[in-house]
């Protein structure tokens, strides 16, 4: 199976499908109905949404190992906490930027935005090519993970030329016109950061 397609469950190895099933079993356990709701309130959208705080989340990730089919079939679930887990157990030297690449076109919001950016995409060895590869896009959804990752990577210590830069901030100024208030938002923090 193509690595960058979509896990077919019948086709999951009976580790993979164990593992899944254990996960759903402590996502519903751990299902917080009051925050699903204020969630859904606050305009986000999702199939399911257990509502489970990201501290929970991680805890729920070290109970099981990396692995990339795993991920893979968590990612393509939409449900919020599936969508978080995959980025907390897909390991980083089985991602390529080009399954980076399809993982963004499938973000659903900025609130996964933001989570896959800090947990996944800043971690990746190719994460400065990413930023201008997807601050460059026509997605909104691109723009808007390229913005998250330059701040982030910043925030880490990453040093870019002065050309790029330059370039960052050239793309950040206009992207803060942009019709989408998180692309908005994100280009005016990272021009924060860049112009303090």
């Amino acid at each position: 199976m193509d690595k960058n397609t979509p896990s077919n469950p019948s086709h999951l190895s009976p580790l993979t499908s164990n593992l899944l099933s254990a996960i759903k079993a402590e996502l519903r356990a751990n299902m917080n109905g009051v925050a699903s709701q204020q969630m859904r309130e606050g305009g986000l959208s999702y199939h399911v949404n257990f509502g489970i705080e990201l501290p929970r989340l991680r805890e729920i990730a070290q109970e099981f190992e990396p692995s990339h089919e795993l991920a893979q079939q968590l990612w393509h679930e939409n449900v919020r906490e599936s969508k978080i887990l995959a980025a907390m157990l897909m390991p980083t030297d089985r991602f390529t930027a080009d399954l980076a690449d399809l993982w963004a076109e499938l973000i659903p919001n900025a609130e996964i935005a933001q989570h896959t950016t800090m947990l996944l995409f800043a971690r990746l060895p190719e994460a400065p090519e990413l930023v201008f590869l997807w601050v460059a896009d026509e997605s909104e959804t691109k723009q808007l993970c390229g913005l998250l990752l330059a701040t982030r990577l910043l925030i880490q210590g990453t040093e870019f030329n002065p050309r790029s830069l330059d370039e960052l901030r050239d793309q950040a100024h206009s992207l803060v016109q942009s019709p989408s208030l998180h692309v908005r938002k994100a280009a005016q923090n990272l021009l924060a950061r860049i112009e303090p």
